[in-house]
């Protein structure tokens, strides 16, 4: 048999999160347990809320060797730069294509 969903408020939801994140010493199955909610239900939350702090950091760097990140940092530099470039020759273009017509 299949236990019926249940839909938490996002205010219960926010609480238990902070409650995980502040109680460093206490498990997941003790917090899941004081809260009367299913381990498998706080976990998700915990799961969902890390992936959703790191996409609003611009994604995550961890598990990442030294010479991946120093990668990392020089192709984004090089992402920004190349951006920037794009930017200006559409610029140009367009400059130069308003003046052709004239």
């Amino acid at each position: 048999m299949v236990a019926k969903r249940k839909n938490y408020p996002p205010e219960f939801k926010r609480d238990a999160l902070d409650l995980v994140h502040s109680s460093k010493d206490r498990s997941l199955t003790d917090i899941a347990r004081s809260l009367g909610i299913h381990l498998e239900t706080l976990r998700k939350w915990v799961r969902d809320d890390k992936a959703r702090r790191e996409a609003a950091d611009g994604g995550s760097d961890a598990g990442m060797t030294p010479a991946e990140k120093d990668e990392l940092t020089r192709l984004r530099r090089e992402n920004t730069r190349l951006r920037e470039d794009n930017e200006i020759l559409r610029k140009a273009a367009a400059y130069f294509a308003r003046e052709t017509t004239r």
